[in-house]
């Protein structure tokens, strides 16, 4: 019930057969319970305004997972609350101390093993019995007792089972039931079509989720994960446009009086980013990281989608609401089903992108790897500390480089190695911006490598990374600027200029498809060499263009989303220049590149 797009990604159905018999009415509804009112709030410390992205733990990936023995009770049986306390007392234990501090509680919570459902005489979920014998509220003081915070999940819209033909009255809102806060042809939204659609042009629709609000909040919850949002979560238009559910739930939070922290889930749509940002603090941007098979995850499975379509969201980031990229599952070796390259990689790219850092591993169960990796004071300061969140310094290619500048002006500098063997990956000091020499420090190994000139240069396994701090001791580089819409370029095919009031001269040159060319002329260095080449672009997706110099062979690379069509990137790509004048081709090929704005050449190699 979290958040598998099986729609659109058949490798991720474990789910599916559940959730569909639910929109069948396939499952029997439970019998109605009685609930007291929701206690007043009490408030605690938390972070309610995410000045850095959270720490802490959560239930899905293990309750997801056919790894053996983790369910023994059928699919989901995994969340119980003696397993909620067990991993509470292991966070405690073990990673509290590094910033680790929410327990969050994933789907299922108020569903047996057969997945029927309990709710109050309210409408609002109910903790099943058999899961969480002593209801929610104890779990929270409990989590609270460890010095920790608590986090609850629920999914947009009414779910069908509490619409309880329409009969079911809302708590505190005299005259309102079920009927009075959804459509009257009772369409259906979210992920998994596994709710009605609630109608907020109606007064009684946001008592419901003020309801629901002052319920968790009562119970003593930090965190709550609302899953199946749309745009998003594998589906679009309007019957999936929980805006203003979204818009709802920040206002219920406010008025419990208990600062709550508002995740949203999952494969959030970037054209809503504004209203992501101004109403929760942090958003799923992509489908979930679990496998869905014996292991908890899979390199192939999802891990790796994160370099291609993190770059997209990096300027959305930033202190008040971050860019989640799901669990961190790095702690368990086997269990986890990854190489010890591919943990590491996986952290890095955590880390710099400023993901919230929450793991789905056993805590119990962690092995002296995960655990130095978990626990990394220096990577951990990169993903909390005032770094902002690192992207891509070259395309989308198996070797990237990603950095971000610090407020002290050194870099955090990360080199991936996405290919299925060994290669050798650079970072020039000129994609930074300088020349000359710097100082390296290896953050996941805390060694101080010494001076390097012009460029790091690692020999990386497959899906390894390594991760560093690079601190300039040379000098600033110049570079000379080319527009792409310049009258002495030349355009072949369907290339054409195009206003763009994002770009430096308010122009790019689009329609680069099919064999559309352009090919920037006149392009003088003062001496042959190898040129780090910063090629400015638009692409409201991840697109492929072949860049060559004076008519040479051309090399192909993939240019990372920059989010929309209205919104430059910037990479850096070598290139072998000669002594004096030049010419730097795009040309499409037979696919579509990105739209070029501009490019800028070092003036020196």
């Amino acid at each position: 019930m979290r958040s598998s797009s099986y729609s659109v990604m058949p490798v991720r159905t474990l789910r599916a057969a559940v959730v569909l018999a639910l929109a069948a009415g396939a499952v029997t509804v439970a019998p109605v319970a009685t609930a007291a009112p929701a206690a007043p709030a009490v408030s605690v410390t938390s972070d309610a305004s995410a000045a850095k992205p959270y720490m802490g733990w959560s239930s899905w990936s293990m309750q997801s997972s056919k790894y053996p023995g983790l369910n023994p009770d059928g699919d989901y049986s995994y969340l119980t609350e003696a397993n909620v306390t067990k991993q509470t007392d292991a966070l405690a234990a073990k990673l509290k101390k590094y910033g680790y501090e929410y327990v969050n509680i994933d789907a299922g919570w108020w569903r047996d093993n057969a997945w029927k459902p309990e709710y109050d005489e309210y409408g609002r979920q109910k903790a099943d019995p058999k899961r969480f014998p002593h209801g929610m509220k104890p779990v929270a003081d409990r989590i609270h007792a460890k010095g920790l915070k608590a986090g609850i999940y629920l999914p947009a819209g009414l779910e069908k089972e509490a619409y309880d033909d329409g009969k079911s009255p809302i708590w505190n809102a005299d005259g309102c039931t079920t009927a009075d806060i959804v459509y009257g042809d009772l369409r259906t939204t979210n992920g998994w079509d596994s709710s009605y659609k609630l109608d907020f042009s109606r007064p009684c629709t946001q008592k419901y989720i003020d309801s629901q609000a002052q319920l968790i909040a009562g119970w003593g919850y930090d965190f709550l994960k609302l899953d199946g949002v749309g745009p998003g979560s594998g589906k679009s238009g309007d019957q999936y446009d929980n805006v203003a559910d979204v818009a709802a739930w920040n206002k219920a939070i406010a008025a419990t009086g208990r600062p709550i922290h508002l995740e949203l889930s999952w494969s959030l749509d970037i054209g809503h980013a504004a209203d992501w940002k101004k109403y929760s603090q942090g958003w799923r941007i992509d489908t979930d990281v679990e496998c869905y098979c014996n292991t908890l995850v899979s390199w192939e499975n999802s891990v790796d989608d994160r370099w291609d379509d993190a770059p997209a969201w990096t300027r959305h980031a930033g202190p008040g609401g971050w860019n989640d990229l799901d669990s961190l599952d790095v702690g368990n070796g086997e269990m986890d089903g990854l190489t010890k390259a591919e943990r590491q990689s996986y952290a890095t790219l955590w880390a710099i992108a400023k993901s919230p850092l929450y793991t789905g591993d056993d805590l119990t169960r962690l092995d002296s790897y995960g655990v130095s990796l978990l626990t990394n004071k220096e990577v951990i300061a990169v993903n909390q500390g005032d770094t902002p969140p690192a992207q891509p310094l070259t395309p989308s290619d198996p070797q990237q480089v990603w950095a971000a500048k610090n407020p002290d002006g050194s870099y955090t500098v990360a080199l991936f190695n996405l290919a299925d063997r060994p290669a050798s990956v650079s970072a020039a000091w000129a994609t930074l911006g300088f020349t000359g020499r710097a100082a390296v420090r290896d953050l996941w190994n805390h060694e101080n490598l010494g001076s390097f000139k012009d460029r790091i240069t690692e020999a990386l396994p497959a899906h390894g990374s390594r991760l560093f701090t690079v601190t300039p001791r040379g000098s600033a580089l110049a570079f000379t600027g080319y527009e792409a819409e310049a009258t002495s370029n030349t355009l072949a095919g369907s290339a054409s200029v195009a206003d763009c009031s994002a770009c430096s001269g308010a122009k790019k040159v689009g329609n680069l498809y099919l064999g559309g060319k352009l090919t920037f002329n006149d392009i003088v260095v003062p001496k042959a060499g190898t040129y780090q080449v910063r090629i400015a672009y638009v692409s409201g997706d991840a697109r492929s263009v072949a860049v060559s110099a004076n008519g040479g062979a051309g090399a192909s690379h993939k240019f990372p989303s920059t989010g929309d069509w209205g919104t430059t990137g910037a990479v850096s790509v070598p290139l072998t220049l000669k002594a004096g004048s030049n010419t730097i081709t795009f040309d499409s090929g037979n696919g579509y590149a990105p739209d070029i704005d501009r490019i800028d050449v070092p003036k020196s190699s």
